[in-house]
């Protein structure tokens, strides 16, 4: 275990060299194996840069909290058309647990992650905070929620109507045929795993492994920009790319001029 930790930055770096390598390879052929096998290093590439951020117990607890409620609100959205809308997935994202494909929870974690952080590099100039207030906690899940769901704005029509990822009861909404009704859902559901974590770790403030420095919080980053990246070269239709560009690469530019100033807060208290 010791020998994984201590390796813990080359293996992040590792696996989002390989996801940006399989996100390349997906814009020649989109097949099942190659969205499963993306997502899989995506999921892998979060889960060791939050082990290496968070500690390997608060990032244990951020994958359990996002990999279960992410699955139930799929669940119910799929089956009850809670949440998002109406809906039904088909066999494109490859094994399902119950209604939801496997890798869909695994994708609200990497997200969440990935929105956590940019979060607080906006606003805190750092990739964690302690802040043990109850007002903050609220504000920045909420604000990393909406990071979160301005991926969401390119990446449900893509997936909907490109690669046919699940059906829409619904086609005649006020977004390329989407119901508005689906980003709300996406606002609280992540607003949901994300105040969850902040809440469960509000008595044992998060461990960074020994070692860590503000260049490991490239991956996060760097994931975020991947997906923005991916959007704004290949969003269908064709709006949502420049939609993309806006709508993620904002947050992302002030996240990176929050990282640039990393401890410079702490510094001027």
């Amino acid at each position: 275990m010791n020998w994984v930790i201590k390796r813990l930055p080359v293996i992040s770096f590792a696996l989002f060299g390989a996801f940006v390598l399989s996100m390349a390879l997906r814009s020649h052929s989109e097949t099942t194996t190659a969205i499963v096998a993306s997502s899989l290093l995506m999921f892998a590439a979060c889960w060791a840069s939050a082990t290496h951020l968070l500690g390997a117990r608060a990032a244990a607890r951020f994958v359990v909290i996002a990999l279960c409620l992410g699955w139930f609100a799929e669940q119910m959205g799929a089956s009850r058309g809670w949440f998002f809308g109406e809906y039904h997935y088909t066999d494109v994202l490859g094994w399902r647990l119950g209604d939801v494909p496997v890798i869909i929870p695994m994708m609200w974690f990497s997200i969440c992650y990935t929105g956590y952080v940019i979060a607080n590099l906006i606003v805190w100039r750092n990739a964690v905070d302690d802040s043990p207030r109850l007002s903050d906690a609220l504000a920045l899940s909420f604000l990393a929620a909406m990071i979160v769901t301005a991926f969401d704005l390119g990446g449900d029509p893509y997936l909907v109507f490109t690669l046919k990822a699940w059906i829409m009861v619904k086609t005649d909404g006020g977004w390329f045929g989407e119901t508005i009704q689906g980003f709300v859902g996406w606002v609280v559901v992540a607003f949901a795993i994300i105040v969850v974590f902040r809440w469960s770790v509000r008595r044992f403030p998060v461990q960074r492994v020994q070692g860590f420095s503000k260049r490991h919080a490239l991956v996060p980053l760097g994931m975020y920009g991947a997906l923005m990246a991916f959007q704004v070269a290949l969003g269908s239709p064709i709006e949502t790319r420049v939609i993309a560009a806006f709508a993620m690469g904002i947050p992302l530019l002030c996240a990176v001029a929050g990282w640039r100033h990393w401890g410079t807060l702490e510094a001027t208290r």
